[in-house]
């Protein structure tokens, strides 16, 4: 799930730089005013704009990659830029219903539920990989209803699989 995510967001950062690059020359290349406004720095500020959406977006790209890479959750201003990332999303798709119709809103929204799944699907294992299980504890008798840890008994067959991988979070309290 991260790869895809990290592939669209590059993609999409390229596309962005790309598309307002294009529309900076366009505007230089007619050299009209827009209510009084300079046309050189229309141009100058559309691909500067560009660049850092672009960057923003291969930023976002890039934890992706490192999510996808390390098969663990991003923390810290890895997944505020995410969560970042997912907003925006939202916000495009909501002006692009309106200004450009339902088939780029729609892209949108796509993006947008990939990156959301991306949160959501490594969000239970943020100190683990994929493969790995608990720790079993202190190490048991090992043997047929011996205890394996604390609170922890084997069934008939030793193995404990009664135990869940991942503990819930505590509850929360009302102060």
């Amino acid at each position: 799930m991260a790869w895809i995510v990290a592939l669209v967001l590059f993609a999409e950062a390229l596309g962005i730089a790309a598309v307002n690059w294009f529309l900076g020359v366009v505007v230089d290349r007619q050299d009209m005013s827009l209510a009084g406004l300079d046309p050189h720095m229309m141009s100058v500020s559309s691909k500067i704009g560009g660049i850092v959406f672009g960057l923003y977006f291969a930023l976002c790209g890039l934890v992706a990659l490192l999510v996808a890479l390390r098969d663990r959750a991003p923390a810290g201003v890895g997944r505020v830029l995410l969560i970042s990332a997912a907003v925006v999303h939202g916000l495009l798709g909501a002006f692009a219903w309106g200004l450009i119709g339902w088939t780029a809103f729609l892209a949108m929204v796509v993006v947008l539920g990939l990156i959301v799944l991306l949160l959501m699907t490594y969000d239970g294992r943020s100190g683990e990989s994929a493969g790995t299980a608990p720790e079993s504890g202190t190490g048991g008798t090992g043997g047929t209803g011996g205890t394996d840890g604390p609170g922890r008994t084997d069934g008939p067959g030793g193995t404990g699989s009664d135990r869940s991988p991942v503990t819930p979070p505590a509850a929360p309290t009302v102060p």
